[in-house]
C-alpha cells in the first residue's frame, strides 16, 4: 500500500514538473493517430489520439482519451447508470504502436502544421489535462469520446483560428447508421445495440457530430484550416491492416438461434392444435424472457441517465409485462383477462410495425423471426381461449 502511494506521489509531481520545465523545440511534432477497428465490440469503431514527439526532449508521447478503469466494484454499475468516467492517459508511443501492431489493426498519421508557439499550446493544454485532478471526464459514447476529444482539444487551444469544414462530407447518417457501418449486421453486438439503444439514434447526426467516429475525425482533419492554411494536408501509414479470418460460424450468430426458435415454436404450435392441447411450461418460458428483456429495457429507458436508450420502442414487443402474464399461463384454466391482454400484444407489435414503416425507429431485422414467433403463439393463444370462452 505504501509503495503504490510513493508511486502515484511521484508520478503526480513528476507530470507537474515535466509540463513546468519542458518546452519544445523547433524540430518537434504533433500528429493526430487514427487506429482501425478491432474484433472485440468496444474496439469495433476503432481509435483516435494524438502524439507529441520531440527528437531534441527525447520526448514520444501518446495522449489518449480512450482509457477507462474496470477494476473498481461500482464500475459495472456506474456503465449500467450511464455514468461512465473516462481516463486521458500519457503512454510512450512504442507501447501504444505496439499494442496495435499485436492485434492486427492498421494505424495512421497526420501531423498538425502548426507553428512553434501553437505546439507548445497544444502541449501545454494535454500536459495540464493529463494531472491526477484533470484527466477523467464523463464519457458518452456518441457525444464525448476519445474521436471527438481530439477536435474539442483543438479547439480549446486555437480558438477561432481554426476553421471548421461543415463539407468535408457528402452523405450525412443517422447514428445508428454509422454504428451499423462498423458491425456486421448478423451479429451479436450489432443485435444488441439495436435492442438496447432508442430512437434517439435515429436522427440525422450532423457533420460536427460525425465525428464520434475515428475515420470522420482524419477526414475532417484534411479540411480544416488553421491561420488560412489545411491543418493535415498528408497522412502516413504507419502500421498496415493484417488480413483477418472474416469467416464466422453460423451456428453461433442470432439469426440461426431466432431461426431454430421460430422452428421449433411453429412445431409446437402444429402440435397443440392437432392434439387440442396447450404446452404451457413453453408458454411460461416464452413470456417469462420477453417479458424479462422488456423489464431491461424499461430500465434503461426510465431509470438510468443514458440519453440513448431512451424513446425505445422495441418495449411495445417486448413486452414488460409479460414476465408477469407468464405465471397466469402455467394454470390450466388461465384467467378471463388474458384473452384481452392478447389482442393488446398484437396490437403493440402492429404499432412497432408502424414505427418502423414511418422510420420513426429503425429496428434490426434480425428480430422478424422473433416477432414471428410471438405472432405465431399469440394468435394460438387467442384463437384456444377464444373457443374456451
Amino acid at each position: 500500500m505504501q509503495k503504490g502511494f510513493l508511486l502515484v506521489f511521484i508520478l503526480f509531481f513528476g507530470a507537474i514538473a515535466f509540463a513546468q520545465q519542458v518546452e519544445l523545440s523547433p524540430a518537434s511534432k504533433i500528429s493526430v493517430l487514427t487506429c482501425g477497428p478491432g474484433e472485440i465490440l468496444y474496439t469495433a469503431f476503432g481509435h483516435s489520439a494524438i502524439r507529441v514527439q520531440d527528437p531534441a526532449q527525447k520526448i514520444d508521447v501518446v495522449y489518449n482519451y480512450g482509457v477507462f478503469d474496470a477494476s473498481g466494484t461500482q464500475f459495472y454499475y456506474e456503465f449500467s447508470q450511464g455514468r461512465m468516467d473516462y481516463l486521458l492517459a500519457r503512454n510512450y508511443f512504442t507501447d501504444f504502436l505496439y499494442e496495435y501492431k499485436t492485434e492486427g489493426r492498421w494505424v495512421k498519421e497526420q501531423e498538425l502544421h502548426i507553428d512553434l508557439a501553437e505546439r507548445n499550446a497544444l502541449f501545454l493544454f494535454l500536459e495540464n489535462n493529463a494531472r491526477p485532478e484533470n484527466r477523467v471526464y464523463k464519457y458518452d459514447y456518441l457525444l464525448n469520446n476519445c474521436a471527438t476529444k481530439i477536435w474539442d482539444v483543438q479547439k480549446e487551444v486555437f480558438g477561432d483560428k481554426l476553421i471548421y469544414n461543415e463539407q468535408y462530407i457528402d452523405t450525412t447518417y443517422t447514428f445508428r447508421e454509422l454504428m451499423r457501418h462498423n458491425l456486421q449486421t448478423n451479429s451479436w453486438g450489432q443485435f444488441g445495440i439495436d435492442l438496447a439503444l432508442g430512437s434517439a439514434i435515429d436522427r440525422k447526426a450532423t457533420p460536427l457530430e460525425h465525428m464520434f467516429l475515428p475515420k470522420y475525425v482524419s477526414k475532417q482533419l484534411k479540411s480544416t484550416k488553421l491561420n488560412g492554411q489545411l491543418l493535415c494536408p498528408n497522412e502516413t501509414e504507419l502500421i498496415s491492416a493484417v488480413e483477418q479470418d472474416s469467416e464466422s460460424n453460423f451456428f453461433l450468430t442470432p439469426l440461426f438461434w431466432f431461426v431454430f426458435v421460430l422452428i421449433i415454436t411453429i412445431l409446437i404450435t402444429y402440435k397443440d392444435f392437432k392434439n387440442n392441447k396447450r404446452s404451457r411450461w413453453f408458454d411460461f418460458i416464452l413470456f417469462f424472457v420477453i417479458g424479462l428483456h422488456g423489464l431491461l429495457i424499461f430500465y434503461l429507458w426510465f431509470l438510468t441517465d443514458h440519453i440513448w436508450t431512451v424513446n425505445n420502442f422495441n418495449i411495445l414487443w417486448l413486452f414488460p409485462l409479460n414476465s408477469f402474464a407468464a405465471f397466469f399461463l402455467l394454470k390450466k384454466t388461465p384467467p378471463n383477462w388474458l384473452l384481452k391482454y392478447l389482442t393488446f400484444l398484437l396490437f403493440l407489435i402492429v404499432i412497432m410495425l408502424v414505427l418502423w414503416i414511418f422510420k420513426l425507429q429503425s429496428f434490426s431485422v434480425l428480430i422478424i423471426p422473433l416477432l414471428l414467433v410471438l405472432i405465431t403463439r399469440y394468435l394460438f393463444l387467442y384463437n384456444r381461449f377464444s373457443f374456451k370462452q
